[in-house]
């Protein structure tokens, strides 16, 4: 009681208070009015005046697979590459010689240095251990010279296909920087990528779902999951230890083995659900391998990387469409999501859904006419949420003009498209008042304001990170907003939202959260 509600229910946008049994919400109104509803073992909470949310839905993040790295790899979010050989150095002094040393959350452009790390740098830091370090976006590594010998990959080896090789202009010599594909290979080796024990899965799970309790997220999309993370969500909600409800989005190559299983989209409970499959065309926004139609700021003859052709992007979609699968498919730079359209355009004509909510995942660079294309087919984007705040040093490359075409909220809204908002953890900070504010005022850490003209309002920003990911799962029914009949998922924020200087938002804190009437974070 006491607090000012913010419910996303349109029929009733404000209350005072609500009432909950079990996991639900049962009611939501005045004061008064809930407070006739209880009984003489009720708890009441009086909450003072503050703000209260629906809880807020990640729409594209990798909680799994991120908890996995926060146990076993080094943090590299860190501010000088001779941070980065300090730290490895210092794991390598723990570790046998010949084992594999890796860490995550590399990010090229917030070292002082602002360059890519070398393998000279990582052979300096390590020479008897190989070394793989993924940049924060996910879709480059770098390694040292012993990681090179044992992938086999030497100057005359070819780019793979989806992939590039790093080189030194100059020399030919490769630089230790694999792009795109090249770092499957690795990925599918090295152990500290792959599933170990049920119990460390399970902790990781634990560690990454209390992580967003305490930001304020209550539900979250795995956007590239596999059978073994949904084994490790399960085990984690049967011990009691989810702390965020998961959409899990299977990846293409586990599609098989799921459509044999008899499983498709939906499948699972409030806790745990089976969702679409997924699938990557292009590049990443944030290490600059995004496909554009055109090039890159200061790069001429760069327009980025198609990871997926025409045709391999087809033949897992009419599988997976015509099993009853939702499909996503990642899609950062404008030629990438035109592919995309094409692609769902087809498989409507082909085996017609009803209602099959496509999704575009991140959808980045759009123009007017792949607006249109989205709407006509009730496609639902999932856009980088923080990335203009957080990534804004990374923005020059794309330019000013293609800003206002990027991360496009308004566009979308205007058009009558439902975006959600995504933070592809680990590549985003996944802090909701972070996602605010970066929304609504297109200002960077450092005060410089990236395509404006996609702006948008506070309390549209909070439907998009609340009822739009719902809706995104087709739990719309369940969850999103404060309504009667839906899930107790709520967040009690230490000042409102609506209130607030719109360039502070990032500085309201998070004082409760819970998840189906459950308190999982309480400062």
């Amino acid at each position: 009681k006491n607090g000012l509600l913010v419910t996303m229910d349109d029929r009733q946008p404000r209350a005072e208070a609500l009432a909950i049994a079990g996991d639900r919400i049962v009611a939501v109104g005045g004061n008064d009015e809930v407070a006739a509803l209880a009984g003489r073992g009720t708890q009441v909470v009086d909450l003072g005046g503050k703000t209260v949310t629906p809880g807020f839905i990640d729409g594209h993040c990798h909680p799994a697979s991120s908890g996995r790295m926060h146990l076993r790899m080094i943090d590299c979010d860190l501010r000088s590459i001779a941070a980065i050989q300090a730290a490895v150095r210092e794991r390598a002094a723990k570790t046998p010689p010949g084992e594999w040393i890796c860490g995550f959350k590399y990010d090229d452009t917030k070292t002082a240095e602002r360059r890519f790390i070398t393998r000279e740098d990582l052979d300096a830091a390590a020479p008897d251990h190989p070394v793989y370090i993924q940049h924060r976006g996910g879709h480059t590594a770098y390694v040292n010279s012993l990681a090179l010998a044992k992938g086999g990959l030497s100057e005359a080896s070819p780019d793979p296909q989806g992939g590039k090789l790093g080189r030194d202009p100059a020399t030919g010599r490769l630089t230790g920087r694999l792009l795109e594909r090249a770092v499957d290979p690795f990925e599918r080796s090295i152990p500290a990528f792959g599933s170990t024990t049920r119990e460390e899965d399970r902790a990781a799970v634990k560690l990454i779902t209390q992580m967003f309790a305490k930001a304020g997220v209550t539900s979250s999309t795995d956007a590239y999951g596999a059978p073994d993370d949904l084994r490790a969500y399960q085990d984690a909600r049967d011990a009691g230890e989810l702390s965020a409800r998961i959409y899990c989005m299977l990846g293409y190559t586990h599609i098989d083995t799921m459509i044999a299983a008899g499983v498709r989209t939906g499948f699972g409970d409030d806790w745990v659900r089976v969702g679409g499959m997924k699938q990557t065309c292009d590049g990443s926004i944030s290490e600059r391998t995004a496909r554009l139609s055109e090039p890159y700021v200061g790069r001429p003859d760069d327009f980025g990387i198609i990871v997926m052709d025409a045709d391999e992007l087809y033949a897992n979609a009419r599988k997976a469409h015509a099993a009853g699968w939702q499909l996503g498919t990642h899609a950062n730079g404008d030629v990438g999501i035109a592919m995309v359209c094409d692609l769902y355009e087809r498989l409507q004509r082909e085996m017609p859904r009803r209602d099959p909510r496509y999704r575009i995942e991140h959808c980045t660079v759009i123009n007017k006419s792949l607006v249109a294309r989205m709407a006509a087919l009730g496609a639902i984007p999932t856009p980088f949420a923080s990335y203009v705040y957080f990534h804004g040093e990374k923005m020059p490359e794309y330019g000013e003009e293609r800003l206002n075409r990027m991360f496009a909220l308004r566009s979308f809204i205007d058009a009558g498209i439902r975006p959600t908002m995504g933070s592809d953890y680990p590549p985003g900070p996944f802090e909701p008042m972070m996602a605010l504010q970066s929304m609504v005022t297109r200002t960077a850490i450092d005060g410089h304001v990236w395509g404006p003209k996609q702006r948008i309002a506070v309390e549209e920003a909070i439907r998009v990170c609340t009822l739009n990911g719902a809706h995104a799962s087709f739990e719309e029914h369940l969850k999103g907003s404060l309504e009667p009949g839906k899930l107790a998922d709520l967040v009690v924020l230490g000042r409102n939202p609506l209130a607030e200087d719109p360039s502070t938002l990032v500085t309201i804190p998070v004082e409760r959260t819970m998840a189906g009437g459950r308190w999982v974070y309480e400062a």
